[in-house]
Formats: C-alpha cells, sequence, structure tokens
C-alpha cells in the first residue's frame, strides 16, 4: 500500500494525511493531588506546590509521551518486545478517524517553599502535540488510484478533516500562596506565567471536498466539484538546506522562531484532619482529609510565520478528473512540485504572508483528592478544554477528560494505578510506581499485555531531587516553656 501512495501523490496527501497523523501534556496522571508533587504539580495547578512538606525539589528531567489514533494498528509490539519485528497497517472501514500524539520535556523544573505560606516555582518545558481528525472516510488497503478511493462511496459525501502541530520551547515561573488559613480549612491559590518560542508549526484544513460520479460501460469516472484546502507551516523549515551542516541548521531554525505567552491559574481548598495527635507524630500541618482544587490552564498562543509554500485553494476548474489527478500529480516529491501543478486544477489560489497563531490547548481542570487511611489516597481529576470558545479554527486540545487514581504513597514510596476515559472515549487503565528520586509509569497496561495495543498509550518518567530530610516534622515540644512564660 505505500507503494501506491508513493506512486499517487495526491492520494496520499487525500487519504494518508487525513486518515493518519503521527506524532505534550504536563499532566503526570500518579502525582494529581499529592502532597509530594512538588514541581510536577504546577502543569496540574500551580496553587498546589504551596502545600508540600519539603522546602524545595527539583524535576531534573521529566519525560512523557502519549499517543491514540483509531485509524492504525501496529502488530507484533510491546514494551517487552523487539520493535524491529513491528509493522503497522491502515484499519479499513467506514467511519471518523482520528489521531493524536504529544510529547512532555520538563527540564530543571524547581519548587522553592519560602516558608509555610508562600512557595515559587520555574524551569524549562519543551511541548509538542500533533492532532488530526476527519469526516467519514471509507478506506482499504489496496488503493492504487483516485478512482479506487472514489469507488468506495467517498464521492457521495462532503470530505473534511484537519491536522494540528505545535511544538514550542517555554520557561514558566510560578507564584503561590495561602489566602487563608483557619482551624478547619485553607485556601491557596497560585498563577504562573509563561514565555515561549514557537519552533515548529503546521496547520492542513480541508472542507467541501466532493465530485460527482459518471458511468460509462460500467466504469466509473468522477469529476472533481468542490473544494476549500489550506495547509501551511512554520518558515523555518524553509532555510533547513544538508550543505549547511545539523548545528548550522538547528542554529538558524531555533533563530527564526517567534515569542508566545501563556498563563495558568490555580486554587486548591483544603478541608483539614481533625484527628487528635501527640507530640511524637509528624507534623500535621499538611494534611487533609479533602482537597479541592481548580485550575485554568494554557491560557495563550504561539506564533508563527508562514512558510514560502504555505497555500490557500478553493473550488476546481471545469472537466478536472480523477484520471487527470493521477497524471498531473503521478511523480511529485516535494511541496513545491505540488504547488507548481496547481494552476492548471484549482479557481483560486492564495499564498499567505505574515504571521498565523496557533492556541495552546486552554482548558478548566477540576480535582479532588480524599485522604482515606494510612498511606492511602484517591483522587478524580476532570478536565474540560476550552479552546473551542476562541473562535480560532488553529487550536489544540487535551486527551484529557476524567481520570480516577487510587494511590498509596510515602515520603520515599508510591504505588498508583490511573484509570483514564479520555475525548476519544477509550477507557485506559495504567499503573506507575516512585522509588526514591525516581517516578515511572505507563498510561495504559495494554502496551505491556498486549501486542497490538501501542498505538494507544505512551508512558512517562521523571527524576526527582529532595532534601534529604522532610521539612515538615515535627519539632520535640516537651520541654517548651509554656506560653507567657
Amino acid at each position: 500500500m505505500v507503494n501506491h501512495f508513493k506512486k499517487k501523490w495526491l492520494l496520499h496527501a487525500l487519504c494518508s494525511l487525513l486518515v493518519y497523523t503521527n506524532g505534550y501534556t504536563q499532566n503526570y496522571y500518579p502525582l494529581q493531588g499529592s502532597n509530594y508533587a512538588g514541581s510536577l504539580g504546577i502543569g496540574n495547578n500551580p496553587a498546589s506546590i504551596v502545600n508540600s512538606p519539603y522546602q524545595w525539589d527539583v524535576a531534573i528531567l521529566g519525560i512523557q509521551k502519549k499517543n491514540a489514533t483509531n485509524s492504525v494498528i501496529f502488530n507484533n509490539w510491546s514494551f517487552f518486545s523487539d520493535p524491529r519485528n513491528a509493522h503497522y497497517r491502515f484499519r479499513e472501514g467506514d467511519f471518523k478517524r482520528f489521531a493524536y500524539d504529544d510529547l512532555n520535556v520538563n527540564l530543571l523544573n524547581t519548587r522553592i517553599g519560602i516558608n509555610r505560606r508562600q512557595a515559587i516555582g520555574f524551569g524549562l518545558n519543551l511541548r509538542s502535540y500533533v492532532q488530526g481528525s476527519t469526516g467519514p472516510i471509507n478506506f482499504v488497503d489496496t488503493l492504487k488510484s483516485t478512482r479506487d478511493f472514489f469507488d468506495l462511496g467517498n464521492y457521495n459525501r462532503n470530505l473534511h478533516g484537519d491536522v494540528t502541530h505545535a511544538g514550542w520551547i517555554e520557561f514558566f515561573i510560578t507564584w503561590a500562596q495561602t489566602i487563608w488559613d483557619n482551624p478547619d480549612s485553607r485556601l491557596n491559590a497560585g498563577i504562573t506565567a509563561k514565555v515561549s518560542r514557537g519552533i515548529s508549526g503546521a496547520y492542513v484544513n480541508v472542507l467541501n471536498g466532493s465530485a460527482t460520479q459518471t458511468v460509462h460501460n460500467n466504469t466509473s469516472d468522477y469529476t472533481l466539484q468542490d473544494v476549500f484546502a489550506e495547509y501551511e507551516y512554520s518558515n523555518n523549515y524553509d532555510g533547513w538546506q544538508k550543505e549547511k551542516g545539523s548545528k548550522q541548521n538547528l542554529r538558524d531554525f531555533l533563530s527564526h522562531s517567534q515569542g508566545g505567552f501563556s498563563f495558568d491559574l490555580g486554587v486548591e481548598y483544603l478541608v483539614k484532619s481533625q484527628q487528635i495527635t501527640t507530640v511524637w507524630d509528624d507534623d500535621t500541618y499538611y494534611d487533609y482529609d479533602w482537597k479541592f482544587g481548580a485550575s485554568l490552564l494554557d491560557v495563550g498562543f504561539n506564533q508563527f510565520k508562514y512558510g514560502t509554500n504555505s497555500r490557500k485553494m478553493s473550488g476546481f476548474l471545469d472537466n478536472i478528473t480523477d484520471t487527470v489527478i493521477d497524471i498531473r500529480f503521478d511523480d511529485i516529491n516535494k511541496l513545491q512540485e505540488f504547488n507548481n501543478e496547481l494552476p492548471g486544477i484549482v479557481r483560486s489560489i492564495k499564498q499567505p504572508t505574515g504571521t498565523f497563531h496557533i492556541v495552546n490547548p486552554t482548558r478548566l481542570v477540576l480535582n479532588v483528592d480524599h485522604f482515606i487511611t494510612g498511606a492511602w489516597y484517591i483522587n478524580g481529576n476532570a478536565s474540560l478544554n476550552l479552546s473551542s470558545f476562541t473562535g480560532v479554527q488553529r487550536r489544540l486540545t487535551e486527551l484529557n477528560m476524567l481520570t480516577l487514581t487510587p494511590r498509596w504513597e510515602t515520603k520515599k514510596l508510591g504505588f498508583f494505578l490511573p484509570i483514564q476515559f479520555n475525548t476519544k472515549k477509550q477507557l485506559w487503565i495504567g499503573g506507575a510506581v516512585k522509588l526514591g528520586p525516581l517516578l515511572l509509569g505507563l498510561h495504559n497496561w495494554a502496551n505491556v499485555f498486549s501486542k497490538t495495543k501501542m498505538q494507544n498509550g505512551g508512558g512517562y518518567l521523571a527524576l526527582i531531587l529532595r532534601p534529604g530530610r522532610n521539612t515538615g516534622e515535627r519539632p520535640d515540644k516537651r520541654l517548651d516553656c509554656p506560653p507567657g512564660r
């Protein structure tokens, strides 16, 4: 199938792009609500860094990868198998298709507790999203031409789909503090400001694709009727030249990036534990029965300059058939070559100039954490995407929707069982372990126990340094003088 699509470049662009796309998220699910999340909790709620028993912590490195699709199936591949034996196939059938991939890298994310009521955080993140979706498309693995594609009934519908990609590097700084503190409850609030550089951006949108069928001697011909399409990418790709070498290319690539800005807001309300303590117990200042959190995340955008081969087009000229398309685009290897063939195909072609914006995955996150007994907790997390309310087509969304995480956690050890139901109606059961400074986890255990599920899931790891002793330990007060003496 891949060879057939290479021969028919347009069909590859139309089908393969809409059917499959290959690729961030800061949400380390096991740590949501945890007092020990520290700097890694900033991405879920900036207010969370106040209620931590450690004076400081540094996430030296954190990596998280997540992917989901209903269009591609990998075979003979799991986390414990040899990927060289893996192969993939496109899922056949007539249905709406989607693909989602994100990657997040945390570098030197730092939290410092100024005192019990105030904390700051800062660090660097590398983030990347790729996500795409289509309307219903009928697809089989043996397509050889545009006619084969339309013969499946795809002519008799409105074809549409889009793909959005943004990658950026961001520096953030967070301030959080206690708003009020009384014997029964405490309210913390925080804000994060982020400045970024958009290092890679792309957007593809296809609307109103349609064709009419004419039958001659039991053979169907298809005449293309209408379409609106736009494809754009960031101009730093235009300067990538093999003869310049990798270092110079990378330097030029980053120097042509554009600036962006975003912010997060968050609050946490703690219902304190009413248990009776003794002087030998650890400090209960950070303990709670219930913790309720609300945060508004990633409010902002990244911007990019249009690449020179970005285009917007609409409508077809008369008598453009499937045969014309196959002949015109038979030997196309570059986007520029594709653009050169368009004047004889479509009615209107424009080259956009200036900059385009991609809205960050703005969302409202609600979190509830409940202490059960001993070191047992249970956490519930709900995420609602809000970027669509901006009215901007070039926008990103989060895959997260509902997560329930039972956990057993102490200062140095932790075992977690996050259960996720995402926006693509997929149910994932994952797992994670904390061993001292190391956090290691999977989004979907199926990536381990099945050899056909690697396309849905992912994993994460983080290395977090903390002071040797818990700064929240209760001092021995037995020899303290009574008040007033």
